[in-house]
């Protein structure tokens, strides 16, 4: 028989606040997850900064501190590497004790172009990095929320699961698999108050989509094919990740929540 859960109180401070949680963000550097790990932080979360390289890590975790004195840690790991995940999830458990929340939110494109034309070395390295990378990591956290009965993890997506492409195909394949991964592990964990969703940005200004929006034509195309005018920034999708790990967002779980200035309607 299944657990029978309560629902949790809402905290003193809000249905956003984090006080209390710990937070791991992969691909936290910059951009769309450094965004969300800062605003975790602001929200009263322990963050942990990872990325591949070391110096970048140091100094968004040092910036945090800056503003919420020992709130964040720097823990390197590459996502292709197994054995670096697992450091990062046990440094982080001797840094704070616990893991409330993770965001899978590093990911690989190494191709752009036809479908037709991918090696198969990069084919497998963007479905390794963006779908099964997240699964060890789900793996890893898993079994201290389930003894906790709470967690929260999000996987961030994109809109190109949604939809065709003509340069982007093996991403845009990994990110639609990333939405049934979060939708399997809904339903096998939900029992245990385990939320787990995907956020599907549009195109957002980052050093990571650059390709598709680093020239004034590219940028006034993609703007006028959304109904807001603009590009996204990495801050607009950290609202909806606090949303999704806060009390905000607990009775939501195995949904991709879509955040791209209007373009898929």
């Amino acid at each position: 028989m299944s657990p029978v859960l309560e629902a949790p109180a809402v905290s003193a401070n809000g249905l956003f606040d984090l006080t209390g949680k710990v937070a791991v963000i992969t691909g936290s550097s910059r951009g769309i997850g450094r965004a969300i790990a800062e605003r975790m932080a602001q929200q009263g979360a322990k963050v942990v900064i990872s990325s591949r390289k070391a110096g970048p890590c140091d100094e968004v975790a040092a910036l945090i501190n800056e503003r919420s004195p020992g709130h964040a840690i720097a823990v390197p790991a590459n996502i292709s590497s197994k054995e670096d995940l697992q450091r990062l999830m046990d440094e982080t458990r001797k840094a704070f004790g616990k893991i409330d929340i993770l965001v899978c939110n590093a990911a690989s494109n190494p191709y752009y172009g036809s479908q037709l034309e991918i090696t198969d070395d990069a084919f497998t390295k963007i479905l390794a990095n963006n779908i099964i990378a997240n699964n060890w990591m789900i793996q890893m956290v898993a079994p201290e929320m389930k003894e906790r009965k709470d967690g929260a993890i999000i996987v961030i997506s994109s809109i190109g699961g949604l939809r065709g492409t003509e340069v982007i195909g093996a991403y845009a394949i990994s990110k639609a698999a990333d939405m049934q991964l979060a939708r399997n592990l809904a339903k096998e964990l939900g029992p245990y108050n385990i939320r787990i969703n995907c956020v599907a940005p549009g195109l957002v200004k980052t050093d990571f989509a650059k390709a598709l929006w680093d020239n004034p034509a590219g940028e006034e195309r993609a703007s006028t094919g959304t109904p807001l005018r603009r590009l996204g920034e990495p801050d607009d999708l950290a609202g909806a990740a606090v949303y999704l790990a806060s009390r905000a967002g607990a009775w939501t779980t195995g949904q991709t929540i879509v955040v791209d200035g209007g373009s898929t309607c």
